[in-house]
């Protein structure tokens, strides 16, 4: 199931800083590019990252972090003659993690919304989309989120889709309908356990989560599309 289209950011806690990684996006050579005073003189450049979100971030089976944002975070870095690091962070409280100082940057499928743009600066790089995991063959024939009423659903904490079935619950009740029963999770694996041994009918993440266990486990999951949104750095 496909819902809207968003855009996934990086985040700043400030503009100068967000202008300064702008640069990279069309800085040819690492002599182009001078890292913000902060962050040259740390020597180090520190991501927010909630790291439980493949193929974008997770840790493999030696516990060390993989996926194309850590990639990412460490072409950032090199380009700008430092080391990355990333703080594994939960998601709910990445942003006031950032504006705690515990990072510089958050990089980590952080979708680009307004009320998000009140309190830190976004740099945009791609675009993503919510899905609906299911069990193979969808036994619950979820296709929509209008298909969620009275349906058992796993997500994480603070994310995209948590939000879009609390949308869809205020709909369900204006039409008497029974709501969704959203399950919140501290991290996005720990969601998909749910789906795993059945404590859940479906699990709500990221286009890119779904495909990535559709991929490994076809036998297992299936997935009735969502919306896409931009995502930023």
């Amino acid at each position: 199931m496909q819902f809207t289209e968003k855009i996934v950011a990086a985040a700043f806690r400030s503009s100068m800083l967000a202008a300064g990684f702008l640069a990279l996006a069309s800085a040819a050579s690492a002599q182009d590019i001078k890292a913000p005073d902060s962050v040259a003189k740390a020597g180090k450049i520190v991501f927010c990252s909630d790291i439980s979100g493949p193929p974008l971030g997770f840790f493999d089976e030696n516990n060390q972090a993989m996926g194309s944002d850590i990639d990412l975070g460490k072409e950032i870095a090199k380009r700008l003659g430092v080391e990355a690091e990333f703080a594994n962070t939960p998601f709910d409280g990445i942003i006031p993690a950032l504006q705690a100082k515990h990072c510089d940057a958050i990089l980590s499928q952080l979708f680009d919304k307004p009320a998000r743009r009140e309190v830190v600066d976004f740099v945009d790089y791609m675009y993503s989309s919510q899905a609906l995991l299911v069990d193979k063959g969808n036994p619950k024939n979820i296709k929509s989120l209008e298909d969620l009423s009275g349906v058992k659903i796993a997500a994480e904490n603070g994310t995209t889709i948590q939000s879009l079935v609390e949308e869809q619950n205020k709909k369900f009740a204006e039409a008497g309908k029974a709501p969704a029963d959203l399950v919140i999770f501290p991290k996005d694996t720990d969601a998909l356990q749910a789906l795993q041994i059945h404590q859940v009918d479906v699990y709500g993440t990221t286009l890119e989560s779904a495909g990535y266990y559709i991929l490994k486990a076809p036998d297992v999951f299936g997935t009735s599309t969502s919306s896409a949104e931009r995502t930023a750095w």
